[in-house]
């Protein structure tokens, strides 16, 4: 069984792109929308729901965590990995492969507040690209904007352009480095123009979940989701709905987690 998490609806975007890509493959998708924006948050509370929400994967029977969460990732390239019995498929690794994969030389990477001052994008990307140009630009309105469902708002419009006029006119492409921003993607065409290429890592990351799997030989074949929610569950439930479709082998409930030693989430 594969886990997926992120802190909220953007990590269904790589749940979508996993599961066109192994239909049988039993999957628990959690989504910490308890604490959700991760962007906000402090370092230090970033690692301790990082903890927490692997330690649960595993719990849940998870054979492997496929990473949907940029920013976690990203705290997690500064501070580490947790302890895991299970292969941990970093999103951001996935992210970096797919720009070197084009052999691009100069681009911009749009993510949280939280993973722009880590610095992880531009450090894997020149890791991988020695002399690649890499602009890191925040945008703490968009995930807010994606939870509250406002994806096709004239709000959301303006805020997605705004944060594109930080993207030079040169660029050759734009890392979309949170899972909630693909689901903006019509917004930053429109700001951005078709010559600038619009880089997805959901996709790479799926593509690397299929490889463990079938490395591992461990697809189990019901073909069911379960989709987890530290926040309120029947919102959660239509909003599964609206984003994803109606699926007869998904759930959603919602659970209470413990994060760090006297804290829980509601």
């Amino acid at each position: 069984m594969l886990g997926l998490f992120d802190s909220g609806l953007g990590g269904l975007t790589v749940l979508r792109a996993v599961r066109a890509m192994l239909p049988d493959e039993e999957i628990v998708f959690l989504a910490d929308r308890a604490h959700v924006p991760y962007g906000d948050r402090r370092e230090e509370e970033l690692v301790e729901l990082l903890h927490a929400n692997i330690a649960w994967l595993e719990a849940a029977g998870a054979d492997a965590i496929v990473m949907a969460c940029n920013t976690s990732c990203a705290v997690a390239q500064r501070h580490g990995w947790p302890p895991s019995g299970v292969r941990i498929l970093d999103l951001i690794e996935s992210a970096a492969l797919a720009v070197t994969r084009r052999g691009l030389r100069k681009v911009a990477v749009i993510a949280t507040a939280a993973t722009v001052r880590t610095g992880a994008y531009g450090d894997a990307l020149r890791a991988r690209a020695p002399g690649m140009q890499v602009t890191e630009i925040a945008a703490p309105a968009l995930v807010p904007l994606v939870e509250a469902g406002e994806i096709e708002s004239e709000r959301a419009r303006r805020a997605v352009a705004e944060v594109c006029e930080g993207v030079a006119a040169d660029c050759e492409a734009v890392v979309l480095a949170c899972t909630h921003f693909p689901v903006l993607d019509a917004h930053f065409a429109a700001a951005l123009g078709p010559t600038i290429v619009r880089i997805d890592p959901a996709l790479v990351q799926a593509e690397r979940a299929v490889a463990l799997t079938i490395e591992a030989g461990s697809v189990r074949g019901n073909g069911r989701t379960r989709c987890v929610t530290t926040g309120e569950g029947a919102r959660f439930a239509e909003q599964l709905e609206m984003i994803l479709g109606p699926d007869p082998a998904r759930t959603s409930e919602a659970v209470r987690l413990e994060y760090g030693k006297d804290r829980t989430a509601p």
